[in-house]
């Protein structure tokens, strides 16, 4: 039988769809990024990166108005001190100016003591001539035993003053003291907590909001996209899913990308879903797919998110 030549170009041409090469899977880049919020609300005093601009981790971000918060630092700081000056008093006992003090009218009161104790024995003699009455010996004898009380009594006090605060009290002062040092501690915190840092370096995406605005707390300022972060996510038809497993590398290639580009896969999905309509795959339109993730190699030149990509298993 023979063939024409134009029947046999259009066998050879058929025979050639079968050896072209596989497409790969379609998909496009996604960003996962870091929205960095105030914790607490304020006026945005200072927005120190820009738009686009790489910033390394720890490098400050923007500021919040501290007035207050400044304030109440200064408070929690000079009622801790106050505490902690009250907690030493008490652990020291009296102060040396008020234990001389107690030591003098302790001698006082011994004095008096003594001169009691003469003017009674002195009327005891002189209780039988008459001299004196037995009223004045009663006057007398009440002063004698008033005076030995009252040197009883200085001396007590001038033991106690040489003593510690009670262990009661004392505990009671160091509690006050350890929550005066917890305030001190959380008034710090939200202070710190007005100057914001980048957690990681990254890449500054957008700045949401500019000096003189109102942040509401946990409002975003500033969206971050850091390296790690930046994923292809493509679709793969349910016949060829078990050929991908996560941890898998895959080959990514793009318009412009450079060569050799990797991604790791991080996530495949548990249901199927139709193909999304930015994928125009003539044959795969119609059909189930599982969506894949993938986190792109860190390279310089690596695609930018919404970038479209083809993905491939790495040989």
């Amino acid at each position: 039988m023979t063939i024409r030549p134009a029947a046999l170009a259009l066998l050879l041409l058929l025979a050639g769809c079968d050896d072209e090469p596989d497409p790969g899977f379609q998909g496009y880049v996604e960003g996962e990024y870091l929205r960095i919020a105030a914790v607490d609300a304020g006026w945005l005093a200072s927005v120190a990166v820009a738009k686009g601009q790489q910033v390394a981790a720890g490098q400050p971000l923007f500021t919040l108005e501290a007035s207050r918060e400044e304030a109440a630092l200064a408070e929690a700081r000079s009622r801790l001190a106050q505490a902690e000056s009250d907690l030493a008093d008490l652990r020291l006992g009296a102060r040396p100016e008020e234990i001389a003090n107690f030591e003098a009218q302790l001698t006082d009161a011994e004095a008096n003591q003594r001169l009691a104790a003469i003017t009674l024995e002195r009327n005891q003699r002189l209780i039988s001539t008459h001299v004196v009455s037995e009223s004045q010996l009663d006057q007398a004898n009440a002063a004698a035993q008033q005076s030995v009380a009252q040197v009883a009594r200085m001396r007590a006090q001038l033991a106690t003053a040489r003593l510690a605060a009670r262990s009661d009290r004392i505990h009671s002062a160091e509690a006050a003291a350890l929550a005066a040092r917890h305030v001190v501690e959380q008034s710090a915190w939200h202070l710190a907590q007005r100057s914001v840092a980048s957690p990681a370096d990254a890449v500054v995406d957008d700045v949401v909001r500019r000096p003189g605005e109102w942040v509401p707390a946990n409002g975003t300022v500033v969206s971050l996209l850091p390296p790690a972060g930046i994923k292809a996510v493509f679709f793969v038809p349910e016949p060829r899913r078990a050929a991908l497993a996560l941890g898998a590398t895959v080959a990514v290639g793009c318009t412009g990308c450079p060569e050799g580009l990797t991604a790791r896969v991080s996530r495949i999905a548990g249901e199927a879903e139709y193909t999304p309509p930015v994928i125009y795959s003539r044959e795969t339109r119609a059909k189930l797919v599982f969506r894949v993730e993938a986190l792109l190699a860190s390279v310089p030149g690596a695609p930018r998110p919404g970038q479209p990509v083809s993905v491939r298993p790495a040989p």
